[in-house]
């Protein structure tokens, strides 16, 4: 019992570092910014508009990696939604809600099979995801090597409806009022972050997935079915991926071979930035948020200063990252002394 609470005590220090980060990143934004206006509430909003499917997907990376495993397909699978969601709606005619069920469905496949080789063939899932990140990238350009845009209307309608906060307007040149908004996508992003938390939180399922990451063996003496909860996990990220995949295209409105290119290891390193372990057992999907926003919060400072080249999010990321995983490794050090 003292392990778990130590494991505990350290996740919420890691959580609330990455909070701290991020909330001192952006106050500095509006301190070096304020004469371009950094500090309006649209484009705090604006960060979970661009990354309302990088969210998602991040969610269901966190339920992963606490497991102790890692998917590294998700980038290839979100850009075989896009591809998929324009192939039939524009090539084939389908209509939008035909479409997105059929994209579902097949995030659900992906996740019954590689889950599958994870849990019951006991594949490391580097090697399981790999492979499923070259077939999803390939399916991609199978169906189509050129961009197709998306022209459905209750498609676009879904993309650009626009839902204003009754509050924060300012006033523009012409004097009229504007008040920021949001799209569905975001309101969809944070309902799943929502439900994750719950699920992780307050199931017996959801603690289930602590316990297998945290040591398949206790999990195995307690009487859990190791290899079902890997199983679901994978189901429900698969799910999350292709819902992330259909928010990203909402921003996007096309499919093209190269989309997300990358996606996975800003899920990655959005899930580690917000406390996640990389050897399981210990995550926290609002963490995973909190470094998503601070990625966000990086192309913000890009955008803004307006001459730096978009590669410092990465290089930016990266020294995060490491940061990060650093730290992780000190507490991981600590506990050990503590428990000798």
């Amino acid at each position: 019992m003292g392990k778990k609470k130590l494991k505990l005590d350290s996740n919420t220090y890691l959580l609330l570092i990455t909070i701290i980060l991020f909330i001192v990143m952006y106050a500095a934004g509006v301190v070096v910014f304020h004469d371009k206006g950094f500090g309006r509430i649209q484009v705090f909003l604006n960060l979970f508009i661009s990354n309302a499917g990088l969210i998602v997907v991040a969610a269901g990376m966190t339920i992963i990696m606490i497991t102790g495993g890692i998917d590294i397909s998700v980038g290839s699978v979100v850009a075989l939604v896009c591809m998929l969601l324009a192939w039939m709606m524009e090539n084939k005619g389908m209509g939008a809600i035909p479409a997105l069920l059929i994209v579902l469905v097949i995030g659900l496949i992906f996740g019954v099979a590689q889950g599958f080789l994870v849990a019951y063939l006991k594949i490391q899932p580097f090697i399981v995801t790999l492979a499923g990140m070259f077939f999803a990238r390939g399916m991609t350009a199978i169906i189509s090597q050129d961009m197709i845009s998306i022209k459905n209307e209750m498609f676009l309608s879904w993309a650009n409806a626009k839902i204003y906060l009754p509050f924060g307007g300012t006033v523009n040149k012409k004097g009229m009022m504007l008040y920021p908004y949001v799209y569905p996508s975001v309101i969809i992003a944070i309902l799943i972050l929502a439900a994750v938390f719950i699920m992780l939180k307050y199931t017996k399922f959801g603690r289930s997935i602590y316990a297998v990451g945290g040591n398949e063996q206790s999990a195995l003496l307690m009487g859990l079915n190791v290899r079902r909860i890997k199983l679901k996990a994978y189901i429900l990220n698969g799910f999350l991926c292709a819902v992330g995949g259909f928010l990203f295209c909402l921003n996007t409105s096309a499919g093209f071979v190269e989309q997300a290119k990358g996606f996975e290891m800003e899920a990655i390193a959005s899930a580690v930035i917000g406390g996640t372990l990389l050897t399981g057992g210990v995550g926290n999907v609002i963490g995973s948020l909190f470094g998503v926003l601070i990625k966000g919060t990086i192309e913000t400072f890009i955008t803004f200063q307006g001459t730096l080249s978009s590669w410092w999010t990465k290089i930016t990321i990266a020294a995060l990252l490491a940061f990060f995983i650093i730290l992780q490794s000190l507490f991981a050090k600590a506990n050990s002394k503590k428990n000798a």
